[in-house]
């Protein structure tokens, strides 16, 4: 660690001291925010960590749609996003007048919605999930409700697979993993004959059927732990890798891709977490009336 990435450590760890505040980091951020954070971990793993904490502030480390049902959970905190850019393509790509209008057309359907989602499209949802509890969730609808799926194809697409279940599937997707190729992999266990490849849901379908295991990046954690394979195939955004070789030193991780970058999750910077807890901003709040109807989404996902 460089001198002054030091001295912006130490104040961090002052100031969150004086302030009572908790960081979170998703597996996606820069290296230096994982190993300033309190917890780190996948979607599912950072909203049961809001949930329970005991401080007053969140330094939320990952994109906006995260620090939304932080704020959701956790109404009586301040929840912190250090850069309000860092958000997330997909969430993007659903809008909650679309889903309204998509449920008139469907009625009695049941909204499974993906985490990587805004508040107002959760508050139109019946249940949310992660990459972590997708398949469970799923599992658990009465086989004779509609389902639809929503943001990401490509998770629902896996997710009907695993399950067997039929469902509607909305057109979204992360850029990211889509830039994760078949061909990419092919070339990848020809040169590592004896590796494991796992891969994310996110990623295409013709990339997951590939894999040894589809994960969510908490899973991935775990498989790298606990597989004897000494070399990992790894197919999600590229962050990951520096938490899974921190923690598994003798181990090799080799990246599917080194495109497979998210620009929005490298926004957040020590500087930014510094001058976050320095000023108190940028507080992310959910306006109570769709927070109390999304909640009931999110509960059920953690309740899952």
């Amino acid at each position: 660690m460089s001198d002054s990435n030091a001295d912006l450590t130490q104040r961090i760890i002052d100031l969150k001291k004086a302030k009572n505040a908790i960081i979170l980091s998703h597996n996606y951020q820069l290296g230096e925010v994982q190993d300033i954070a309190d917890f780190v971990g996948d979607s599912l793993e950072l909203s049961r960590q809001a949930a329970k904490t005991s401080a007053g502030v969140i330094v939320f480390c990952g994109v906006h749609f995260m620090a939304e049902t932080a704020s959701i959970i956790c109404p009586d905190k301040t929840v912190l996003l250090p850069d309000l850019h860092a958000g997330c393509p997909m969430a993007n790509m659903i809008t909650a007048e679309a889903l309204r209008e998509k449920k008139r057309q469907h009625p009695g359907i049941v909204v499974v919605c993906y985490i990587n989602s805004s508040a107002a499209v959760k508050a139109e949802s019946d249940i949310c999930c992660t990459s972590a509890n997708a398949v469970h969730i799923v599992e658990q609808i009465p086989l004779e409700k509609e389902i639809l799926f929503v943001p990401d194809q490509y998770l629902g697409s896996y997710v009907a697979e695993q399950t067997g279940r039929k469902m509607m599937l909305w057109p979204g997707y992360c850029p990211t993993h889509a830039r994760i190729q078949p061909q990419d992999i092919l070339r990848l266990k020809a040169e590592y004959p004896k590796a494991k490849v796992v891969v994310h849901p996110e990623c295409r379908t013709e990339v997951t059927a590939l894999a040894d295991a589809v994960l969510s990046t908490g899973g991935m954690i775990r498989f790298a732990r606990e597989s004897g394979a000494q070399e990992i195939i790894v197919g999600t955004e590229i962050g990951i890798l520096h938490r899974l070789r921190k923690e598994n030193p003798g181990k090799r991780f080799i990246p599917v891709s080194e495109q497979a970058v998210c620009p929005r999750m490298k926004l957040i910077t020590l500087e930014t977490i510094l001058w976050s807890l320095e000023s108190m901003e940028h507080v992310v709040n959910v306006p109570e009336r769709i927070r109390r109807r999304a909640k009931k989404a999110v509960d059920r996902m953690l309740a899952g």
